[in-house]
């Protein structure tokens, strides 16, 4: 049963950045998260267009670490490590 459990945060964190990306973007067809799991450790990949990589970003990096700060909130409660990668 737990196993179920950390799949199912695992696609809400997945669908928490994709819904944080596509309503920031120009873009948001071409916005895509992609899941790699290492261990305990989660990388979501966040795929934005090229032209979209600031409204993602932001500036100096404040939207990007807010996207994160959420991230590592919703998955620190069940003592997960999920990190977001921006990728244009």
């Amino acid at each position: 049963m737990m196993e179920g459990e950390h799949s199912m945060e695992e696609m809400h964190s997945k669908e928490l950045v994709e819904v944080i990306a596509k309503s920031l973007v120009d873009n948001p067809d071409e916005v895509s998260v992609t899941e790699k799991t290492e261990g305990r450790n989660t990388v979501l990949e966040l795929h934005v267009a090229s032209a979209d990589m600031g409204k993602v970003i932001g500036k100096q990096g404040r939207i990007a670490k807010a996207i994160r700060s959420v991230v590592k909130a919703a998955a620190s409660r069940d003592k997960k490590n999920v990190d977001v990668e921006i990728i244009g």
